[in-house]
């Protein structure tokens, strides 16, 4: 039986599965008109990921960053799915890795759906975040309570803090928020924190 929806409307279907010793959400985000699908980090139990698209056609693996724990499974599930491993040329510059297809700002099809990259730097030199209607897969870039961590290679405070009062905290309240690990939040519960974040620094 396939893994049930984490949500649903009337054009769109994710499934979420939490993967590895890091607790990473992998993501499976389906056209219900069509059944095509992409994968939003395949970070690790490549069967799990690979088995959440079994009733779908996969058309590529999206990845929001480069870290170790986001891209554990990235090129098996890629290779068993026969899909395209995309991931920001930033980071796959910083981290040593080789993707097979760079992710920049901008639409990505998937059936009769538009999915949108946002270059999002800060936790990574290369962070990404997808949009579609009103759901945001927003890796290591936004948690409940905070932005991601910054002590990394490439990583930048400033930088996040930048991405997210400009690009993120521009959508709209009840954006419903899919991170890279963790709990689901919404646009309107988080950006009123903002202020306290940038005045902690992290």
């Amino acid at each position: 039986m396939p893994i049930p929806w984490h949500y649903r409307d009337d054009a769109v279907a994710v499934r979420k599965v939490c993967v590895g010793s890091w607790e990473n959400n992998a993501y499976v985000l389906a056209c219900r008109a069509t059944g095509a699908a992409v994968v939003i980090d395949a970070a690790a139990e490549a069967d799990r990921v690979v088995a959440a698209t079994e009733d779908l056609t996969p058309l590529a693996l999206l990845t929001t960053h480069g870290h170790f724990d986001h891209v554990g499974a990235a090129r098996e599930v890629a290779d068993r799915l026969d899909v395209p491993f995309c991931l920001n040329e930033a980071d796959a510059e910083t981290f040593g890795l080789a993707p097979d297809a760079p992710l920049t700002s901008g639409p990505i099809a998937v059936g009769r759906l538009t999915l949108t990259a946002i270059q999002t730097p800060g936790h990574s030199p290369g962070s990404v975040c997808f949009t579609i209607g009103g759901l945001l897969f927003s890796g290591d870039t936004l948690f409940p309570g905070g932005p991601g961590a910054t002590a990394g290679p490439g990583a930048d405070f400033g930088l996040i803090m930048a991405s997210l009062d400009e690009s993120i905290f521009t959508l709209a309240d009840d954006t419903f928020v899919l991170p890279g690990h963790g709990l689901d939040t919404t646009i309107g519960t988080e950006r009123p924190h903002l202020p306290e974040w940038r005045a902690r620094g992290w």
